[in-house]
Formats: structure tokens, C-alpha cells, sequence
């Protein structure tokens, strides 16, 4: 069951659901808005080896913007630390970022309970578009769970910033 604005409110008094620097504006009828924080990351190796750390070039967002390019893949994070120990969330772009060509989530969209960080957002554009820190860019849903929690205690725990893959600390083989 998704939870309504109201009710990501309640959680956040409640202590039941972290958003820093919560804000009421940003309450939707079923989900929160989140913004983008001000640092990219961009792959650097030609050919990406699954079992190599990849090579990463930081991009900062500064006042004029960071003008993505098409072609280009970019690792961005919300710019608050969003999650909870009680519910599962997803992550969506918000329908006026996607209109203008801005994919940032389109293969791990799932926030197991108990992860709480920045998200980190898989960016790509169909058109050259320049992006803002600090912009409405997507949005956090959260849903009530059945069965027993699990809580989250992956490679990607304790994360404060946008992050590159982590796949090549897998053993070869799991």
C-alpha cells in the first residue's frame, strides 16, 4: 500500500521515515519531491570492466548549471538523505524533468527499508539539457510492507554522495 502525503508527513514526525531537510512544500498527494544535488559523476573508461572500480571524472554543478549531453551517461544524488527502517520507497522521475528528455532512474528505482542516503541517480538526456543544483528533479514514494522487515545492509549502506558502481567488490562467480 503507497502512502499518502499526510502519511510521509506523519512518518517523518513520527521519526518513522528520514528526509533531511524536510520540507512540507514538497509533499505530493503520494510521494515527496527531491532535488538534485550539486556534484556529477561521469565514467572515463572507454569499455567499463564489471570486475574493475571505474574511472570517474566529478562534475560540479555551479550557478550557470552542468550542461548534460546525449551519448553521455552521468551518476547525479538527491540532495537529501531519504529512507526509512519501516517502509520500502521508490524512486521516480518527476513528469516535468522526464518531458524535457532527462531519464534518472531507469534500473534500480527500489529502496529496501533501512537504506537511508542520498540516492544515487542514473542520468542520460535525448536532447542537450542543462540541469541545476538544488532543482525539483524526482520523486520518493514509500510503501507499507508485509511480512518481516529486513533491514538493508548492502555495499551501497552508509553512502553520502552520489556513487559509482560497486559491482567489481563481487566476487567472480556469487
Amino acid at each position: 500500500m503507497i502512502l499518502t502525503g499526510p502519511e510521509i508527513a506523519r512518518g517523518v514526525a513520527a521519526g518513522e521515515i528520514h528526509i533531511d531537510d524536510f520540507t512540507p512544500a514538497r509533499l505530493e498527494p503520494n510521494s515527496y519531491s527531491f532535488r538534485l544535488a550539486p556534484k556529477l559523476l561521469r565514467y572515463e573508461d572507454e569499455v567499463l570492466d564489471s570486475f574493475r572500480p571505474p574511472r570517474v571524472t566529478e562534475l560540479a554543478i555551479g550557478e550557470e548549471g552542468c550542461l548534460l549531453e546525449p551519448g553521455r551517461f552521468y551518476l547525479g544524488s538527491t540532495m537529501e538523505a531519504m529512507g526509512s527502517p519501516r517502509y520500502a520507497a521508490t524512486l521516480y522521475a518527476c513528469r516535468s524533468v522526464c518531458t524535457l528528455g532527462v531519464w534518472i532512474q531507469f534500473s534500480a528505482p527500489l529502496g529496501h527499508c533501512g537504506s537511508v542516503f542520498p540516492w544515487t541517480l542514473e542520468i542520460t538526456v535525448a536532447n542537450p539539457v542543462r540541469v541545476y543544483s538544488g532543482m525539483v528533479i524526482g520523486k520518493l514514494a514509500f510503501w507499507a510492507m508485509q511480512g518481516e522487515a529486513h533491514q538493508y545492509d548492502g555495499k551501497y549502506s552508509g553512502s553520502t554522495a552520489v556513487v559509482a558502481s560497486r559491482l567489481s567488490t563481487e566476487v567472480r562467480g556469487s
